[in-house]
């Protein structure tokens, strides 16, 4: 989970990624399958369903898996200067300046960045079902941000 080499810590969730990476194949093949499948009467009237609708059924499939990949994207990168939060859709790059305090809350399912201006940034790649290692992520997270204030500032 965490990659460290000269105050640099790369994060990633560990289950996350294994059930995208499992569900998304696994969609594409019920959807290849349903699309497949789909052949005769629609059931009511004289509509049948043709090759075009078994390709949008795949197509589908596949689009959903993409959708489910996207969250194998997640990720946290942290130096001594700021930290950059990618999440499913958005990113996010503070300098440690901005950041009040690293929390991972009681119950919550990841971990947030929280901001002088009362803003809460989620952290998705800091999954609360990694439990250790996740852990040891928001540790490390806060060693870096502690070592930012104690650096004097630059002029």
């Amino acid at each position: 989970m965490a990659v460290t080499d000269s105050d640099l810590v790369r994060l990633r969730p560990r289950r996350l990624r294994v059930m995208c990476w499992v569900l998304a194949p696994a969609l594409v093949v019920v959807f290849t399958a349903l699309g497949l499948a789909l052949h005769g009467s629609t059931g009511q009237g004289t509509a049948t369903f043709q090759r075009g609708d078994s390709f949008a059924m795949i197509g589908l499939g596949v689009l959903g898996a993409l959708v489910i990949l996207l969250f194998t994207r997640v990720q946290v990168e942290a130096d001594t200067r700021g930290v950059r939060v990618r999440n499913v859709l958005g990113s996010y790059n503070l300098p440690w300046e901005v950041v009040r305090a690293v929390r991972f809350d009681h119950g919550s399912p990841w971990a947030s960045l929280e901001l002088h201006d009362d803003e809460l940034v989620p952290m998705i790649a800091l999954q609360a079902v990694d439990k250790e290692a996740a852990v040891a992520g928001v540790r490390a997270l806060r060693a870096l941000h502690d070592a930012s204030r104690r650096q004097p500032a630059a002029s």
